[in-house]
């Protein structure tokens, strides 16, 4: 699409060579435009394309061979890009999504989750409001009815949730990427009464706060964007306990392990 520019006499300063140069490309669009659209748009595409510096060379015609290069700034080439900034291609499917994820020692992100009081009416409670000045065990699952999270992980919380407040625990929660209604209908199933407090993070806003998201895009179970498996132990909204599985594992975040922990 460049052409080089003669050396020749009428090119008597810096402002005609870089004209020239202008000129040349303006030429090459112009001449683009009578082809194929999708010429037509590769052409219009390439106008911030110049990525590397550009030399032309002065001469007169007494000394043809006297020349003095020019360098224009090389431009950063975002045409084909469209002029959107760039995302990293997502995880594949059915692994954790990397990012930084809490640790000990961290404080609760604040977040608001939500669940379905006795009367049915719904019901939202803050983080710093479930954890404050508290000792609270909160363990997070993939999916509501899924096998593992309800044959061990709630079943094993529900059986071991007088021992946990023996331990001093106030409340224990388990949080999913589920809706309301699929969380009420899956405690009444496994009878958790008011040992757990299922919550509702249906927009996954505190599992990616926390960093422990879960893409199960793709997957035949159609979960999508899911949390990972884990249990924590917080107090007063500061964690102090973290097993945290990869992906939907269940190896350390069994409330056995955390009443180790205690």
């Amino acid at each position: 699409m460049f052409r080089q520019l003669p050396r020749s006499a009428s090119m008597a300063s810096s402002s005609a060579c870089l004209m020239a140069h202008l000129a040349s490309f303006t030429s090459a669009i112009t001449t683009t435009t009578t082809t194929t659209p999708t010429k037509i748009h590769a052409a219009l595409l390439c106008r911030p394309l110049l990525s590397k510096p550009i030399s032309c060379s002065l001469s007169s015609t007494n000394n043809a061979a006297s020349t003095r290069p020019l360098a224009l700034p090389a431009l950063r080439s975002t045409a084909l890009l469209g002029n959107r900034s760039h995302t990293p291609r997502a995880a594949a499917s059915g692994v954790a999504v990397q990012e930084k994820s809490i640790a000990v020692g961290d404080k609760l992100p604040e977040g608001e989750l939500s669940y379905l009081d006795k009367a049915g009416n719904i019901q939202t409670i803050k983080v710093s409001d479930l954890t404050q000045g508290k000792k609270v065990v909160i363990f997070a699952v993939p999916g509501a009815f899924t096998p593992t999270c309800t044959q061990k992980h709630v079943p094993g919380f529900t059986q071991k949730a007088d021992e946990l407040k023996a331990k001093g625990v106030d409340t224990i929660a388990c949080v999913s990427v589920n809706d309301v209604f699929v969380l009420k209908a899956w405690g009444e199933s496994l009878a958790v009464d008011d040992k757990i407090l299922l919550l509702s993070d249906g927009s996954a806003e505190f599992t990616k706060a926390l960093g422990v998201t879960l893409d199960l895009t793709g997957k035949p179970q159609g979960l999508g964007l899911r949390s990972r498996r884990y249990a924590l132990l917080a107090e007063d909204g500061v964690v102090k306990v973290l097993n945290l599985e990869e992906g939907g594992s269940f190896t350390v975040s069994s409330a056995e392990e955390i009443l180790k922990a205690l």
